[in-house]
């Protein structure tokens, strides 16, 4: 995460260094050089953020539907901090595949549900047993981070009870704990009341997220597009979209290519807001009051539906 914010600085102002290093390795598996990126921070939650992202990419990579670069290595420095080894990927700004895309995060969305219909129907098949489990609740098995904050990421059966608890909640403790803002506190006694309505008639199965798709962390590469530094975990497919509109870099190609495949749901613009606010207080909590204003706009619009 490094998303547009009043500071030039970004996330890393507040307490990280970031260096990236090219560097060549010899694979025994290949005959040509594997070419990978070493990521240095040197502060003590390294190891946290690092571990959370492998877990992210280990998980988009088994799903084999959308590009992201191969994890290697999470290593804990002696002296603090941890480097994180993974594969360079030679990639450039998305433009002519926007669409593929969409069309490969709607497949990444789609695959834990695909796996599960697939499995139910092999059951009905004598002797045929579940190959890989399919996850039926919300959340990951490690903590991941969205910038340098860590995702409170315990599983739940319920979407509604842990994006509340475990995105919107934790975010607010963390205002009230540094900013003691009355106003917020307020509004989000009233709008917890509010979520279910929102999901009312809507069936929401986990799909596996990137967690942090905003324009800087996509891109392609010349054989399709690739996306990379995840906060994944296991949610509602709909969350994906908030962040990405919030600060652009997603063509109507891309949505388009999306939702080709996973059509919009009834009240799916409210619940869009609904998603955009956990990014909203995220901002608030790594940069500060200049996101204030529009976590509390969210607030009121819709405790008023």
């Amino acid at each position: 995460m490094s998303h547009p914010a009043p500071s030039s600085l970004h996330w890393c102002h507040h307490f990280v260094c970031t260096i990236h290093f090219i560097t060549k390795v010899w694979c025994n598996s290949l005959v040509n050089v594997m070419m990978i990126i070493t990521c240095l921070i040197l502060v003590p939650q390294a190891k946290r953020m690092f571990d959370g992202e492998l877990a992210s990419l280990e998980a988009i990579v088994m799903t084999d539907t959308v590009k992201v670069p191969k994890p290697v290595k999470v290593i804990e420095l002696d002296t603090g901090g941890a480097v994180f080894v993974m594969e360079h990927v030679d990639m450039r700004g998305l433009s002519r595949h926007s669409k593929q895309l969409g069309e490969r995060l709607a497949d990444l969305h789609l695959h834990n549900q695909r796996r599960r219909d697939r499995q139910n129907k092999e059951q009905q098949t004598v002797g045929k047993g579940p190959d890989v489990p399919v996850i039926d609740q919300f959340g990951f098995q490690v903590p991941t981070c969205c910038g340098y904050l860590p995702q409170e990421n315990e599983w739940q059966s319920d979407w509604v009870t842990f994006y509340s608890q475990h995105r919107l909640q934790h975010q607010l403790n963390m205002v009230e704990k540094s900013y003691g803002d009355r106003e917020a506190r307020e509004l989000w006694s009233q709008l917890q009341l509010k979520i279910p309505q929102l999901f009312t008639d809507i069936e929401v199965f986990p799909s596996l997220l990137h967690g942090d798709l905003w324009g800087g962390n996509v891109a392609e590469c010349p054989d399709g597009p690739v996306i990379f530094d995840p906060a994944s975990f296991y949610g509602h497919a709909e969350y994906e979209l908030g962040i990405a509109g919030m600060f652009g870099g997603f063509s109507d190609s891309f949505y388009s290519g999306y939702h080709n495949k996973i059509p919009k749901a009834p009240g799916f613009e409210k619940r869009n807001q609904l998603y955009q606010l956990f990014h909203y207080l995220n901002h608030w909590n790594h940069f500060g009051g200049g996101y204030r204003g529009s976590s509390l706009r969210i607030m009121k619009d819709l405790v008023k539906y």
